[in-house]
C-alpha cells in the first residue's frame, strides 16, 4: 500500500485506495472523484510491485535500454534531485532521487512529466535574422556578428545605459554568470534583471538571513508570507506539510487568501492585499512583549514565544497585482529579530543562481554590491558599471519613454510573464534592437532582430542554485537539437566579437571562474560539485557540515581566507586509490593557493532593512482588491508543449466571496467584466468562501491574456470593478 499511503499521508490527496477483496483486490480511484493530484507520479515510482506505469513512458523503452544521469529539476526553485533517462537521444523518463536535504525523493507532476517540450517540433534549431520583415536562417558566425554589431552600435551612439538585459533565470549558473560578465564587464550596463517584475528586490533576496529547507523540521514556527507553495514550489509544500503534521511545527498563515496549506495552519491572519507590512509589524511588536491590542495577534505572539527554535519565514509575492513594497516592509519587521530565517518564495528554476552571479541591478557576482565589489571585479574583469541600473520594471518604463534602445532577452518573454502587459507592449514598441536568446519563438522574441537558439534542460551541463542557496550539478543527457548552443558559450562568443576574450572553453572552466571571483561562491568548484552528494550550500565555509562527499577529502576556504580541510563521510566499502589521493592533494594545494589570492574579497551584502512605501491607498467601498498568483499548470511552454500536461491549465475565472456577489447582484457562474484603471477583462465569476470579502482572485496565466491586462505595475494595489455584461 505504499502508493495509497503516499497519496494520503504525504501528499494529502486521499484519492486512490484498495477496492474489492481477496484475489480481486486492486488499486483504484473513487468512481466520482478523479485522481487529481499534483504528486500522482510518485505513486507510480514507489509502487513496490511495478503494477503502475506512467502513460508517458509506456512503450517508449525497456529499463535496460535506458541511459541515466542524475540532475536537478529546473521546473521551479526547489531544485529537486532526479534521475533523467534517455533512449535514442530522446528524454523518456525522469525519476525522483532521495536527496535528504531537498526533496526526499518526491517530484511534482510538472517536474516529473514536463520535459517533452525539449523535443517540441516548434523549437528553433538554427540562428535567424530578421531581414525585410522576414526571418531567415543564417550561420552562427553571421548571427553572432549581427548581434555584436547591433549592440556595439547602440553602445557607441547612446552609451551603455541604452542597453538592457532581461532573463537568465531558466539556464544554469554558468549561463547567468557569462551574461552578467558580458553586460557589466563588456557592454558596461547595469540594466540587468533575472526577474520579470514578479519577485522581490534583489537587495532583500540576497541580503536576508537564509534558512535551509531542513530548518523547517526544527523551526519554532513557519510563517507563510508569500504565494501558495503548492502551486509555485510544490515539493516545498510537502516539506512544510510534513513539518506541521509529523513534527508538530506550527504554521502561521499570513497569505491574502486561502491556499493549499491553510487547512493545516495553527493560526490564520488575513491581511488585506497591500497591508501585510502593517500586520507583521504589529505581530513582531507583540512577540517582543508589547501588546498589539488585538487578541488574535497577542495570542499568536504568546504561542511563538513559548516554542524554541528559529522562526522560518517563507517570503515571496503573495499577489502579482500589488507592488512588493508591503511584503518588503513585512520582511524588514521579521529581519529585525535575531531568531528569524528566510526561505525565498521566488519560483523560476534558477532565479536564485542568476541573482547570486550578478543578474540583478546594483550587484556583482557573489552577493556583493557595485560599490563594495568595484575594485575587486575591475581587477578581474577590466571594468564594471559606475552606477546602479534599473530592474525589469524600470527597464520597461525607460524603454517606453525611449531611453532603452537595445534589449537582450535571455529565455524571457515579458509579454507573457510580466504582470503589466500594457507597459510591456509600449516598451517593446519603443526599442529599436532586440536580441533573443531562446529555444522558441514567443510574442516577445518574434520582434527580435537576431534570434540565437540555445540548449535546454537535459541538453546542458553545469550547475544551478536553489532557493536555500544550495548549488547542485546539472546533468547533460541528450545531445542538443540542431545547432543550438549553450547560453554561456553564446555570451563568450559575443564578448570576443566586442573585443574581450573571456578565455573560457568548457563549462567547468566557467564554474571554476565563478568559484574564484564570486565572494559568496568561493571554493564551489566543479570538482567539489561533482563529488558533493547533495550539492553545497553557499557560502561554502559557512556550511562545512552539510557537505557529504562520495569519496576523498576536501579543502575549502574559511572566513579568514585560510584553507580548511576535513574528512567527509565515505560511502561504505569505498577506499581512495593512489590516483584519488593524489588528486585530493592537488585540490587542497590549489585551494590553498586560491585562498592566498582571495583574502581581500569584498564582504557579502547584508540588507539594511531600509523600506520605502508599503502603505496602499484607502479602500474603495465599491471596488474589490485583486489578488493574482500563478498556478502549477500555467499554460507556459513546459505545459503546452508536453502532451500529457497540455490539457491541465484551468479555465480563467475570477473568485469572489458570496457576500460580495450578493451585494453586487451577480450570480455564481455569470460572465462579468472586471475593470481597473489599467484595462478590462471578461471572465466567468465563481463564488468562493476561500476568498475574503472585499477581495477578488484570479490566476496569472502565462499567455499574458489574463490578469496582466488589468494590473498597473506602478500601483501599490489593483482595485477592480466587477460588473455584469449587459
Amino acid at each position: 500500500a505504499r502508493c495509497t499511503r503516499f497519496a494520503d499521508e504525504i501528499a494529502g490527496d486521499p484519492l486512490i485506495t484498495f477496492v474489492d477483496r481477496g484475489d480481486r483486490t486492486q488499486v483504484l480511484t473513487f468512481p466520482d472523484d478523479p485522481f487529481s493530484s499534483y504528486f500522482s507520479g510518485n505513486t507510480v515510482q514507489i509502487c513496490p510491485v511495478g503494477a503502475l506505469l506512467s502513460k508517458q513512458y509506456r512503450f517508449k523503452a525497456r529499463p535496460w535500454d535506458l541511459a541515466t544521469v542524475e540532475t536537478s529539476c529546473g521546473t521551479c526553485a526547489v531544485g529537486c534531485r532526479g534521475a533523467l533517462q534517455s533512449s535514442s537521444n530522446r528524454l523518456v523518463r525522469f525519476l525522483g532521487v532521495d536527496s535528504e536535504p531537498v526533496n526526499h525523493g518526491w517530484l511534482c507532476d510538472k517536474g516529473r512529466y514536463g520535459f517533452e517540450y525539449v523535443h517540441s517540433p516548434d523549437r528553433v534549431l538554427d540562428p535567424q535574422l530578421l531581414v525585410d520583415g522576414e526571418r531567415r536562417e543564417v550561420s552562427w558566425p553571421d548571427a553572432l556578428d549581427a548581434a555584436a554589431t547591433a549592440l556595439a552600435r547602440v553602445r557607441d551612439l547612446h552609451g551603455p545605459g541604452a542597453i538592457a538585459l532581461l532573463g537568465g533565470a531558466r539556464g544554469s549558473n554558468e549561463d547567468a554568470y557569462a551574461w552578467a560578465r558580458l553586460a557589466k564587464g563588456v557592454l558596461g550596463t547595469d540594466h540587468v534583471d533575472a526577474q520579470l517584475g514578479d519577485g522581490l528586490p534583489a537587495d532583500v533576496v540576497l541580503g536576508v538571513p537564509r534558512a535551509q529547507i531542513a530548518d523547517l523540521d526544527r523551526a519554532g514556527a513557519i510563517v507563510l508570507l508569500g504565494p501558495d507553495p503548492k502551486e509555485e514550489l510544490p515539493v516545498l509544500h510537502l516539506r512544510i506539510r510534513r513539518a506541521a503534521l509529523e513534527l508538530g511545527v506550527p504554521v502561521i498563515d499570513l497569505a491574502p487568501v486561502d491556499h493549499g496549506l491553510t487547512s493545516i495552519a495553527s493560526a490564520v491572519l488575513r491581511p488585506a492585499p497591500g497591508e501585510q507590512g502593517r500586520l507583521v509589524e504589529r505581530l513582531v511588536t507583540a512577540i517582543d512583549g508589547t501588546s498589539s491590542r488585538d487578541d488574535a495577534i497577542d495570542a499568536l505572539a504568546e504561542q511563538l514565544r513559548a516554542r524554541p527554535g528559529p522562526i522560518v519565514v517563507f517570503l515571496g509575492r503573495g499577489s502579482l497585482a500589488e507592488s512588493p513594497a508591503a511584503t518588503v516592509r513585512a520582511a524588514a519587521a521579521f529581519a529585525g529579530r535575531d531568531d528569524t530565517l528566510f526561505l525565498s518564495g521566488l519560483r523560476r528554476g534558477n532565479v536564485h543562481g542568476a541573482l547570486e552571479v550578478g543578474l540583478a541591478p546594483g550587484f556583482l557576482p557573489g552577493r556583493v554590491t557595485l560599490a563594495d565589489g568595484a575594485e575587486w571585479f575591475t581587477e578581474r574583469w577590466g571594468t564594471v558599471p559606475a552606477d546602479r541600473g534599473l530592474d525589469a520594471t524600470g527597464v520597461l518604463r525607460a524603454a517606453a519613454e525611449g531611453r532603452i534602445h537595445a534589449l537582450v532577452l535571455v529565455g524571457a518573454d515579458p509579454l507573457s510573464d510580466f504582470p503589466d502587459r500594457a507597459l510591456v507592449e509600449r516598451a517593446l514598441d519603443g526599442i529599436g534592437t532586440i536580441v533573443a536568446v531562446d529555444a522558441f519563438v514567443s510574442e516577445s522574441t518574434r520582434r527580435a532582430e537576431v534570434f540565437l537558439p540555445c540548449t535546454l534542460w537535459g541538453e546542458k551541463a553545469g550547475s544551478t542554485t536553489n532557493l536555500e542557496g544550495r548549488v547542485q550539478r546539472l546533468g547533460m543527457k541528450v545531445s542538443p537539437e540542431g545547432t543550438s548552443m549553450d547560453e554561456w558559450r553564446i555570451a563568450v562568443e559575443l564578448a570576443a566579437r566586442l573585443g574581450v576574450d573571456f578565455d573560457l572553453e568548457t563549462v567547468d572552466e566557467v564554474t571554476d571562474e565563478i568559484a574564484a571571483v564570486a565572494p559568496a561562491l568561493l571554493g564551489a568548484t566543479a570538482d567539489l560539485l561533482r563529488r558533493a552528494r547533495d550539492g553545497v550550500v553557499v557560502p561554502v565555509a559557512d556550511h562545512v557540515d552539510d557537505v557529504v562527499l562520495r569519496r576523498g577529502a576536501l579543502s575549502i576556504l574559511a572566513d579568514d581566507g585560510s584553507a580548511v580541510s576535513w574528512d567527509p563521510i565515505r560511502v561504505e566499502g569505498e577506499h581512495l586509490t593512489d590516483a584519488e589521493e593524489a588528486h585530493t592533494d592537488d585540490a587542497a594545494s590549489a585551494t590553498a593557493a586560491r585562498a592566498a589570492s582571495t583574502q581581500d574579497a569584498p564582504a557579502l551584502y547584508q540588507w539594511d532593512r531600509v523600506v520605502t512605501g508599503g502603505e496602499p491607498a484607502a479602500r474603495d467601498a465599491y471596488a474589490l482588491r485583486l489578488v493574482t498568483s500563478r498556478t502549477l499548470y500555467d499554460a507556459g511552454r513546459a505545459v503546452t508543449s508536453t502532451p500529457v500536461l497540455a490539457g491541465l491549465p484551468r479555465e480563467q475565472v475570477v473568485d469572489v466571496n458570496p457576500s460580495d456577489l450578493t451585494r453586487l447582484t451577480i450570480a455564481d457562474g455569470d460572465e462579468v467584466r472586471i475593470t481597473s484603471a489599467r484595462g478590462s477583462l471578461t471572465v466567468r465569476v465563481r463564488a468562493s468562501h476561500l476568498v475574503p470579502p472585499g477581495v477578488a482572485r484570479c490566476c496569472f496565466t502565462a499567455d499574458g491574456q489574463g490578469a496582466a491586462r488589468v494590473i498597473d505595475a506602478a500601483g501599490d494595489v489593483t482595485d477592480l470593478r466587477v460588473e455584469t455584461i449587459p
